[in-house]
């Protein structure tokens, strides 16, 4: 049972009370990210993840470390294409400890022009780092061929010369702007008190209040993309655009994924790897977001094998397209998901996290036993059907690093 409460700012308390643990999860989900920002501040809601943690106007970063170790739990953060997380995971006696100083770091960090100097060059090199990452970067261009010029095309870590044009006052007003009631989220799950609520509700009340700001609606193009780099293999990556995170069509993507490319017993495992020694990696993922999404192919192979693992991976999606699956690959794959899910749900982090995700998407909290039977409810035709949809190879996109072809040779590769 999930508790919500509005506070008359808009901050929306989220609470889950799990007895059988004295564990306790909080997080403080912003409803910005990446596709929020303005091209010139790209990379800006990431920096400012990092500047939370480097002093407030009465704790320095090394206090504020201090702190986080000596309530023996973990505290941390992460930025994504839509939203900011930072979040602590403690014992119940010390989440009063926990909750405060999440509350301080909202909304009395500093962000002293000295520290973003410093920080700066971190951020820079955990994008060079993400350069370094073929896995990583195969994805990024390919988001920024398939939604050029916009949000989603652009990385969540920014650009080095974006991250330049960021000082104290441009991340300050960004903040104001944007940490606001209405644009924030409290989850709690764990062992908690009544005194615990009232005390978080206290707290966040001092968010002051505001609207969250809209996302434009990506338009996605076909785009075949690639980039040289010396390494030893290449990293490929096919990619087919799909629905929204809250279109109810996601359980049956879910299914589909998960048989096509999720796990050892997947399709493309057995066949591309097991069946034929063609690569040592290879899976299938979903990206979902406010208004569209992702079904991602992705493989690592040395040049001289690329095309026969390509065209198998071809004729597996023709396959899955033109037959469907089996009700033995269903009935497996319903059961994966399933205790995929409900183990997860041992983890008061987890939780923390399901509840804050089922807020921003559905505007409410669906139970697992109501995710697991609407699970429960995708058939073999809802599978088909969708196959024959979102398949569709002349929407599907293409990227590739490495010791690459050219793109012309890639849709020649390509070609159904």
């Amino acid at each position: 049972m999930v508790q919500k409460i509005v506070l008359s700012n808009g901050v929306r308390l989220l609470c889950e009370k799990l007895d059988q643990v004295r564990s306790c999860a909080i997080g403080v989900w912003v409803l910005n990210g990446s596709c929020h920002e303005p091209e010139e501040l790209s990379g800006i809601s990431h920096f400012i993840e990092h500047m939370l943690f480097k002093g407030t106007k009465t704790r320095s970063a090394a206090k504020l470390a201090e702190i986080s170790d000596a309530i023996g739990g973990q505290v941390n953060a992460f930025t994504t294409k839509e939203h900011t997380c930072f979040y602590a995971r403690t014992l119940d006696t010390h989440l009063p400890v926990a909750a405060e100083l999440l509350c301080d770091m909202l909304l009395h960090s500093r962000f002293a022009q000295e520290d973003m100097d410093l920080e700066r060059g971190v951020v820079l090199e955990e994008i060079d780092m993400y350069e370094d990452s073929p896995e990583d970067l195969v994805a990024e261009i390919l988001a920024k061929a398939c939604f050029p010029g916009q949000p989603l095309g652009r990385p969540i870590l920014g650009s080095e010369e974006a991250l330049n044009r960021i000082d104290h006052k441009a991340m300050a007003d960004y903040v104001r702007r944007t940490y606001v009631g209405e644009n924030v989220i409290v989850a709690l799950s764990g062992s908690f008190s009544q005194s615990d609520v009232d005390a978080i509700s206290r707290m966040f009340s001092a968010v002051p209040s505001g609207a969250p700001s809209a996302l434009s609606v990506p338009r996605y193009q076909p785009a075949c993309v690639v980039k040289e780099k010396p390494i030893e293999q290449n990293h490929l990556l096919l990619a087919f655009p799909t629905m929204a995170a809250a279109d109810e069509g996601h359980y049956a993507l879910a299914v589909l994924n998960n048989i096509l490319g999720a796990g050892m017993s997947s399709r493309l495992f057995q066949r591309v790897r097991e069946q034929s020694g063609l690569c040592y990696t290879i899976y299938s993922y979903t990206s979902l977001y406010a208004h569209c999404g992702v079904l991602g192919i992705y493989t690592a192979l040395g040049r001289e094998t690329q095309e026969a693992a390509l065209h198998m991976i071809l004729d597996e999606l023709k396959r899955i397209k033109r037959d469907g699956v089996t009700e033995e690959e269903l009935a497996r794959t319903k059961e994966q998901l399933k205790i995929s899910l409900l183990m997860g749900l041992e983890s008061t982090t987890a939780r923390m996290n399901t509840v804050a995700r089922a807020e921003m998407t559905y505007g409410e909290y669906r139970t697992p036993e109501e995710t697991v039977e609407r699970l429960e409810a995708v058939t073999a035709a809802d599978v088909y059907a969708l196959a024959q949809e979102l398949l569709d190879f002349d929407r599907m996109s293409f990227s590739a690093v490495g010791s690459v072809s050219s793109p012309e040779e890639y849709r020649a590769m390509l070609t159904c």
